[in-house]
């Protein structure tokens, strides 16, 4: 008697090991009859599928000798049944094409049970191939567990180094090639997306993230830097808009959207403007969430970004001295008046409706409207900061860009 609860199958497993090729060859033409997505694949891979079903009559022999067949307490296939194909062709078979590539070959070896058995061994033979069939099917769901852990992990590492790259400034040939690894689709436009990291396994943080952006339609690359969640994303029209469909991607606290850029290539300049907007955010906690870095200059240009400070002093202060010193002087007393337009009419012998004249056209060319707490203060952080290092008012300037820099951004309260 052996493990196997019956007769010994010495000789059934002597029949087996001798037609171990020509059941391989069976079954992968079976497959080819059966499976249409089968016939398409190139013939490497499906000689690499012969190999395989070979090695899987050889582990059914070796399984059956180790007591696999007994019923209770049979031991696992082992996962070296794979091991004769590369990894790649987990990449290019899914798991439900192998176990269907595993039922067809398990179908050739029951129909040949009556010839592979060894006289008065067939029904032992064909209940150990069902119960071989399973566990070699749960041998191929580890096998691509593993697999897609293993890209996990090396995914995550690549996104984070292409996010290193992003904040560094690396050359645009790094960032492409870095992408294009990742299977990034340069879908503009395309913006840097700042918020705590909500903790745990990188990877899943990542999954998470690709999960959602998957949903709502955006192509997005992601890396977790310390504490923090820096994600790309592209083809998003209204990046904040997209960025509040994945809040949930993130820990608590701020979230800031960088400008929107054409591509990949010029998004340092999208995540350089995230980052400083989110190391400025506490300054400002009633801040919506997420919240554009364009809305946080004043607090940026307090916490010492040069590019806030550039944008509040070319794009405010210079402008309104390019329009005119009326304009500087009606702002200057209205805030001394503390924002009341008569005292600031009375400040300036000027009739209440002048000044309103003048505080519109501050918003016309700024972007700003002194008659609304938020601009009113990213006016004077302007003010102050075109003060300390003056702009000449001959220098060219760039377009009044307000708040924002985005297409279709929220439009000021009207004066």
């Amino acid at each position: 008697m052996s493990e196997t609860g019956g007769t010994d199958l010495s000789a059934t497993l002597r029949r087996i090991e001798r037609a171990a090729g020509a059941l391989a060859t069976a079954s992968v033409a079976r497959m080819d009859d059966t499976l249409p997505w089968f016939r398409g694949l190139p013939a490497d891979q499906r000689s690499w599928v012969m190999l395989v079903a070979q090695a899987g009559a050889r582990s059914l022999v070796q399984w059956l000798r180790s007591g696999g067949g007994a019923g209770e307490g049979t031991q696992e296939v082992s996962d070296e049944v794979f091991a004769t194909a590369p990894q790649d062709l987990a990449r290019s078979i899914s798991l439900q094409q192998t176990v269907a590539l595993i039922k067809v070959t398990i179908d050739v070896v029951e129909e040949q049970v009556g010839l592979l058995a060894a006289p008065g061994e067939e029904p032992q033979l064909r209940e150990a191939v069902l119960r071989f069939s399973r566990e070699i099917a749960f041998a191929a769901a580890r096998v691509y567990a593993r697999a897609a852990e293993s890209r996990g992990s090396w995914d995550a590492r690549l996104q984070a180094l292409l996010v290193d790259a992003l904040l560094r400034g690396d050359s645009p040939d790094v960032l492409a090639s870095r992408a294009a690894a990742l299977g990034w689709t340069d879908a503009p436009p395309v913006s840097v997306a700042v918020g705590p990291s909500p903790g745990g396994e990188v990877a899943a943080v990542l999954h998470t993230v690709y999960r959602q952006a998957r949903r709502i339609g955006v192509e997005v690359i992601g890396g977790v830097h310390g504490d923090r969640l820096v994600i790309v994303l592209g083809g998003a029209a209204d990046p904040v808009a997209a960025t509040g469909n994945l809040l949930t991607v993130f820990g608590e606290g701020p979230v800031v959207v960088g400008p929107a850029v054409p591509s990949l290539d010029e998004a340092t300049e999208s995540a350089r403007a995230a980052l400083a907007g989110y190391r400025a955010a506490p300054a400002w906690p009633a801040a919506p969430r997420p919240v554009h870095a364009g809305d946080l200059l004043p607090e940026r240009a307090l916490a010492g970004d040069a590019e806030a400070r550039r944008r509040l002093r070319h794009d405010v202060y210079a402008v309104l001295v390019r329009a005119g010193g009326e304009l500087l002087e009606t702002l200057d007393a209205f805030f001394a008046a503390g924002g009341t337009l008569e005292s600031a009419a009375r400040a300036l012998f000027v009739h209440p409706n002048t000044v309103r004249y003048r505080l519109r056209r501050i918003a016309d060319v700024t972007g700003f409207s002194p008659l609304a707490p938020r601009d009113a203060f990213a006016l004077r952080i302007a003010l102050t900061v075109g003060r300390l290092d003056p702009v000449a008012p001959s220098q060219t300037l760039t377009p009044p860009v307000g708040k924002r820099s985005q297409i279709g951004d929220d439009q000021h309260q009207s004066l």
